[in-house]
């Protein structure tokens, strides 16, 4: 199984200094999804590609819009999602994960914002998943070994 993780897809491309590259770690320092036709062009890229009769999008899609051109390429792939899972860690973990994590745009201000924006663009996704018989929630607050088998138990074929 391909994992596509669509950080560190976006930050090769701003390491790379590309002008996509740019546009994305200026989104990213600020704490805000990057635009959509910057990860859909990624992804669909990715997916274009056909390295994999199985992958995992760890980070895609982020929103609704995204979840929409995503089906639409699987479609064109003839590839049914078949699971999406969601691991729940409470926002305050969540806070101080995101800060124990060393990075240079894991700043208060900026963890503030993603958790904004998560609320905002992420959360409705839910629903969008939920009605389609989609979501599986995991307890990420639990030992890493221990989510990692829940996830795996959650994906068919792993």
């Amino acid at each position: 199984m391909v994992h596509l993780a669509t950080g560190d897809l976006l930050r090769a491309a701003a390491s790379d200094e590309t002008e996509l590259g740019r546009e994305a770690k200026r989104h990213m320092d600020a704490g805000e999804l990057v635009p959509d036709h910057v990860v859909i062009g990624m992804i669909d890229r990715r997916l274009s590609e056909g390295a994999s009769d199985a992958f995992l999008l760890d980070g895609f899609p982020r929103s609704v819009p995204q979840a929409e051109a995503l089906d639409q390429m699987l479609d064109r792939l003839a590839a049914p999602l078949d699971v999406v899972i969601a691991i729940e860690v409470g926002r305050d973990e969540l806070i101080a994960r995101l800060l124990g994590r060393g990075r240079s745009d894991d700043t208060p201000e900026t963890v503030e914002n993603r958790l904004r924006v998560y609320v905002d663009q992420t959360e409705p996704l839910f629903d969008y998943y939920r009605e389609r018989s989609l979501l599986r929630a995991v307890d990420g607050e639990r030992g890493i070994d221990e989510v990692y088998g829940s996830v795996r138990a959650a994906v068919p074929h792993a």
